[in-house]
C-alpha cells in the first residue's frame, strides 16, 4: 500500500485513490481536491455530463475554473423517431445549450459513431490530442465499469469512452506514444493529476452542489429537452431526479447535495512516500 504526502487523506492502491477520512464512527467521503484551474470532461454522449456532473461543472466554473466537454460521439442514435443525420445536429445543439447554462463555452465532438464506439488506439489518439491542447489538470468522464451504480448494466459507449480517457491521460504525456501529435504542433502534456469518474458504485470522492450549483445543473439537463421528449414517457424530469441523487448522494460527504466521483490519481502527488 502507497500513501500519498502532504495530508491529502487519500491512500493509492493499484491507481486507484480511496479515502481515508472518517468522522466518528461513520465514514464519509472528503471532497474532491479543488486546487487546479483547467478541466476536461471526457463522455460519449450529449447529456451524459447532465445526470449530475453538470452541477459539479457548475461549482467550480462559478470558481473561475475553466472546463472544457469533449464528446466521443454526437448522440446522433439516442431518438427512436428522428434519423441520425438530423439527431446529430440537434443534439449538438442541445449539448451546447446545455453547457452554457454551467459556464462552458468549448464543446467539442470527436464524431465517432453512435453506440459502436471502439475502444482501441485510435480513441486513445483522440482524446490524447485532445488532452495535449487543452492541457488540463484533471479529467472528468463516466463509469466504465459493466455494472453502475444501482446495478444497472452500463452502455456499451460508456464503457469504451471511460477506459480510452483514463488511458489517454498517461498516452498525452509520453511523446512516443502517437509521435504523430507532435508533428500537429501538439506537444506531450503529463500534466494531468487524477481522472474523476461519475456514476460508480464505489465512489472515493464528493463535490458539494448544494443550491445554486444544482440548479444549474437541472438546467442544463433541461436545455436536452427533444432528446427527453423523444425517451418517451419514461423520460425524466430533471428537477426531481436530478434533487433526488443529489439529496442520496449528499449523506455520503455530510452535506445536503452532492456529486459522487470514482477518483484515479495518475502519478504522485509531492514526493513519493519512500522518498
Amino acid at each position: 500500500m502507497l500513501r500519498t504526502q502532504g495530508g491529502t487523506g487519500l491512500r493509492v492502491e493499484a491507481g486507484k485513490v480511496h479515502s481515508e477520512h472518517t468522522t466518528g464512527m461513520t465514514d464519509l467521503l472528503p471532497p474532491l481536491p479543488e486546487d487546479w484551474d483547467r478541466a476536461l470532461c471526457v463522455v460519449a454522449h450529449p447529456d451524459d455530463i447532465e445526470y449530475g456532473t453538470a452541477s459539479a461543472v457548475a461549482r467550480w466554473t462559478a470558481q473561475g475554473k475553466t472546463v472544457t466537454y469533449l464528446l466521443a460521439t454526437s448522440g446522433e442514435a439516442g431518438i427512436d423517431g428522428l434519423h441520425p443525420d438530423k439527431a446529430r445536429t440537434l443534439r449538438q445543439e442541445e449539448e451546447r445549450a446545455g453547457a452554457r447554462e454551467v459556464g462552458v463555452d468549448v464543446v467539442e465532438f470527436l464524431d465517432h459513431v453512435d453506440g459502436v464506439v471502439e475502444y482501441g488506439p485510435a480513441l486513445r489518439k483522440d482524446i490524447a490530442r485532445a488532452i495535449r491542447r487543452h492541457r488540463p489538470e484533471i479529467l472528468v468522464g463516466g463509469d466504465f465499469s459493466v455494472r453502475m451504480v444501482g446495478g444497472m448494466v452500463n452502455q456499451a459507449d460508456h464503457r469504451a469512452v471511460g477506459l480510452a480517457a483514463l488511458d489517454a491521460a498517461r498516452d498525452a504525456g509520453n511523446r512516443w506514444i502517437f509521435p504523430e501529435l507532435a508533428d500537429e504542433g501538439l506537444e506531450p502534456w503529463g500534466g494531468v493529476r487524477f481522472v474523476a469518474f461519475a456514476g460508480s458504485g464505489r465512489p472515493t470522492h464528493g463535490v458539494d452542489v448544494t443550491g445554486e450549483p444544482l440548479q444549474r445543473g437541472i438546467a442544463s439537463l433541461a436545455a436536452h429537452a427533444e432528446y427527453t421528449k423523444g425517451l418517451g414517457v419514461g423520460g425524466p424530469e430533471p428537477g426531481p431526479m436530478l434533487t433526488w441523487f443529489a439529496n442520496q448522494s449528499g449523506r455520503a460527504m455530510g452535506v445536503e447535495q452532492a456529486q459522487l466521483f470514482e477518483v484515479y490519481q495518475i502519478g504522485f502527488e509531492g514526493p513519493p512516500p519512500w522518498a
